[in-house]
């Protein structure tokens, strides 16, 4: 006879395949004793694998990479606009799983896409955020989210050779970079674009309170309010990265220059609502516990001074091979200084592996 089902022992290792020949009746006594079987004959879908915010993320920037090219190259299909709303889709269902993985992933998961791109989605995650935070309605907040991921579309056959750039840029390159927001604007419009919202934030996204923006040196009201949250997030995102030919800024001492601009450049309630959100000591920061322990911020806490860490180098310099969650209330575990990951390194600890903190949130 042939076997009508996969059969598994109770360790659930395979024991025979579906149609596989019985022998003899010693094989099937020793298939009823030990084994279990699958009947597939009212087959069940298998459960979804558990969602991960850093999976998200990652396709988003797979995808979104793609459609600029595209847009870039004024060869965008009839559906630009629908894989570009995929793109901003992947970005909110990640902040709505974990915004604090979304936030960490901002500085702990920059090797998964080339710069350029991944800024881009970083500067999404932080825009949307912010928006949340001020209420904005679903649709504000999705057409911000949408021009974040585009902001740059207008530059981005010259981003990477400008972004590894060691050098002074030439007045041409300058010139590139001036106008890479009409460019985009342009440039989304020939690809079938029409939410005049989408555009207006892309074309001034850098445009300053003071008038001494570009390309249109418009001021304060003038700016588009999802521009002027995308310029916040685009100033952070790019300061707290590394990059060829800069240091990235301490996560609090960006924030700290964020909110002195926020006196002339940038708009001060907005840029106080980021900080709000991110906390002093944003989520993926290093810090270093009034006990000696290192570790990372985990999640935030019920004030912005007093985050979650999850200590991973002991009091006396030892990793830890099991990581300590530590509520920074206690007197103890209050946080002495933030760290660059260069230093942590030094002190021995390991490169960190997302998902060793935030758990299957954090799965690539």
């Amino acid at each position: 006879m042939l076997v009508p089902w996969d059969v598994y022992a109770s360790n659930g290792m395979l024991l025979v395949r579906k149609g596989h020949l019985i022998a003899n009746v010693n094989q099937i006594d020793y298939l009823v004793e030990r084994g279990t079987y699958e009947d597939h004959s009212d087959a069940v879908a298998p459960a979804p694998a558990p969602q991960s915010v850093l999976r998200k993320l990652n396709t988003a920037c797979v995808e979104l990479q793609q459609a600029l090219e595209l847009v870039a190259a004024r060869l965008a299909p009839h559906d630009i606009v629908r894989r570009l709303e995929e793109v901003a889709l992947l970005v909110t269902q990640a902040v709505d799983l974990s915004a604090d993985v979304a936030v960490a992933s901002i500085l702990h998961n920059q090797q998964a896409a080339p710069y350029a791109v991944r800024h881009s989605v970083d500067t999404a995650v932080l825009a949307q955020l912010a928006a949340r935070a001020l209420r904005h309605d679903a649709r504000a907040i999705f057409t911000t989210t949408l021009a974040a991921l585009t902001m740059n579309v207008g530059m981005q056959e010259q981003y990477l050779r400008l972004h590894e750039s060691r050098g002074k840029l030439s007045e041409q390159d300058l010139e590139r970079v001036r106008q890479h927001p009409q460019r985009g604007a342009a440039l989304l419009r020939h690809a079938g674009v029409t939410d005049p919202d989408w555009l207006a934030c892309v074309l001034h996204h850098h445009e300053n309170e003071d008038g001494s923006g570009y390309p249109g040196g418009k001021k304060g009201e003038d700016i588009p309010v999802g521009a002027k949250l995308i310029a916040l997030a685009d100033r952070y995102c790019a300061r707290v990265v590394s990059r060829h030919y800069l240091q990235p800024l301490l996560p609090n001492a960006a924030l700290r220059d964020i909110l002195l601009e926020g006196r002339s450049v940038l708009d001060g309630h907005l840029a106080a609502v980021m900080i709000r959100e991110l906390g002093i000591y944003p989520v993926g920061t290093w810090v270093r516990l009034l006990n000696g322990e290192v570790g990372v911020v985990s999640r935030k806490g019920l004030r912005s001074t007093m985050p979650h860490v999850e200590s991973v180098i002991g009091p006396r310099g030892a990793p830890l091979s099991v990581f300590l969650q530590r509520d920074t209330r206690g007197q103890l575990h209050t946080i002495r200084e933030v760290l660059a990951a260069e230093q942590v390194l030094a002190l021995g600890g390991q490169p960190l592996r997302m998902e060793q903190v935030w758990g299957r949130l954090a799965r690539p």
